[in-house]
């Protein structure tokens, strides 16, 4: 992926998350929050996690998306109360400070991919690139270590997802059948 590509990424889920927070309006807000989790799928996939990018954009994009809109379909505003905000300042302060402290760690990281990272290095990647083949008769050893090795974890992911989708279900069933 290009540098431009990234950097454009970056700037969406950022632009989308302070939009998110800065809204008003109640459903442009649920919208912004959609596109960020929308983002941050992305970055999930070009990250090299494209289980954590599905999960995000089914639980994050898809299932809290529906479920804030029928929230705000339910509720309804007490008269007189305006549609304007003020923005916390200190609070605004503190969420800044913590995303720059947290942002002078990025310069630590290697580059995705690169045989230089500290996974690629350890032993138990080198166990697993060794012996998974051997050991589970998979010959993808991605698939092998979410089947094999991770199998509850990966159930446990597709559970969520799974209840997630049976809960959107049962909500719109019972908005459509009363």
């Amino acid at each position: 992926m290009t540098v431009g590509l990234d950097y454009a990424l970056l700037a969406f889920v950022l632009v989308s998350a302070v939009v998110t927070a800065l809204l008003r309006d109640i459903l442009g807000s649920i919208i912004a929050f959609g596109a960020y989790s929308l983002g941050m799928a992305v970055v999930w996939v070009f990250l090299r996690a494209p289980d954590v990018g599905l999960t995000e954009a089914a639980v994050g994009a898809g299932v809290m998306t529906v479920l804030l809109l029928l929230t705000i379909t339910k509720t309804v505003r007490p008269p007189g109360e305006a549609n304007v905000g003020r923005i916390d300042v200190p609070s605004a302060v503190v969420a800044l400070l913590l995303v720059a402290a947290l942002s002078t760690t990025l310069v630590a990281l290697p580059p995705v991919g690169t045989g230089d990272s500290p996974p690629a290095n350890d032993g138990v990647t080198r166990y697993y690139i060794e012996n998974s083949h051997e050991e589970t008769g998979v010959k993808n050893i991605v698939t092998a270590v979410l089947a094999a090795y991770r199998g509850f974890d990966t159930m446990g992911e597709a559970v969520v997802v799974f209840s997630a989708g049976v809960g959107i279900l049962l909500v719109l069933g019972r908005e459509a059948f009363g």
